[in-house]
């Protein structure tokens, strides 16, 4: 299945896949009684569901700079980690989707890291054969809220396991890290949303073309079965928090027709919100499954 691009202003998108996983449905939903997410998503007999790694790549045709949005979990994990996670690639992978967009590598000026748990930077740091470590995108800044980046060097015991040392320390070393504050602005047309329930200093990207507005939802809406205020992941730190930030961020994507890419749904890569921007709980509209369709 090809990969779907777009224009966006003075930006040119492009979807990129890296890989597939699987993840407990219980961690994923919290408090949702299984008899209800089930609906949505089907389980393994080890109730697991599946999700996919979806980063975005934004070519700025104003300044000339091309960045990648995060950069899934990489190919570092050992025989047990990948059968845990049930690690796999059946279509892309992070190297084939840049490939397929006539990219490599060199090309990344600059990585943002919406946060530094292990499936979205494993990706920016690579092994060769002899267990070195090197940064992937060499020529690349590595962008990180700092909040996000004090959890990283002193992290807490609910994150730990997330923050794995193979892709912090390489980068913490190289030099190309960048720590950034919640009002930061890449160029005009690329702002952030800053949100910290799920894990302190999570950035999404906001681009603008002027009249239409598309955010990465990263793990704040991981799946569009997350629309609903209560739905959230065990994995948030903060769940009361993620509640106020979901109410907050999905009213303004309804009053301002706001789109959201969606990084984890396997099923969807678009949606449009729709509704009460006071009370959003279950306001969504459709499904634009591609950039293609959605722009």
């Amino acid at each position: 299945m090809s990969l779907s691009s777009a224009s966006f202003g003075t930006f040119r998108l492009f979807t990129i896949e890296t890989g597939r996983f699987l993840l407990d449905g219980g961690a994923l939903f919290g408090v949702v009684p299984k008899t209800l997410w089930s609906r949505h998503f089907p389980s393994d007999d080890r109730n697991r569901i599946p999700m996919v790694v979806r980063c975005l790549l934004i070519h700025s045709t104003e300044t000339g700079r091309l960045y990648l949005v995060d950069a899934g979990f990489g190919h570092k994990f050992d025989e047990k980690f990948t059968r845990i996670y049930g690690i796999d690639f059946p279509g892309h992978t992070l190297a084939s989707s840049l490939a397929e967009h006539g990219f490599t590598e060199t090309d990344v000026t600059d990585v943002i890291f919406t946060h530094m748990h292990f499936d979205h930077c494993g990706g920016a740091i690579q092994k060769d054969s002899r267990d070195n470590l090197s940064l992937t995108f060499p020529r690349a800044a590595h962008w990180v809220h700092r909040e996000q980046m004090d959890l990283v060097r002193h992290p807490n015991d609910r994150e730990k396991s997330s923050f794995l040392a193979e892709n912090t320390d390489p980068l913490l070393d190289s030099g190309m890290l960048r720590e950034i504050g919640d009002r930061h602005v890449y160029e005009p047309g690329l702002s952030i949303v800053v949100v910290h329930g799920h894990t302190a200093g999570q950035q999404l990207p906001l681009l603008s073309d002027g009249s239409r507005q598309i955010l990465f939802g990263a793990d704040l809406i991981p799946t569009t079965v997350h629309l609903p205020l209560a739905w959230v992941m065990s994995y948030d730190t903060r769940p009361l928090i993620t509640f106020k930030e979901k109410r907050s961020v999905f009213g303004r994507c309804i009053r301002e027709q706001t789109l959201i890419y969606l990084q984890h749904d396997p099923f969807h890569e678009m949606i449009r919100m729709d509704g009460d921007p006071v009370n959003p709980s279950l306001a969504w509209k459709g499904t634009l499954n591609t950039l293609n369709q959605a722009l």
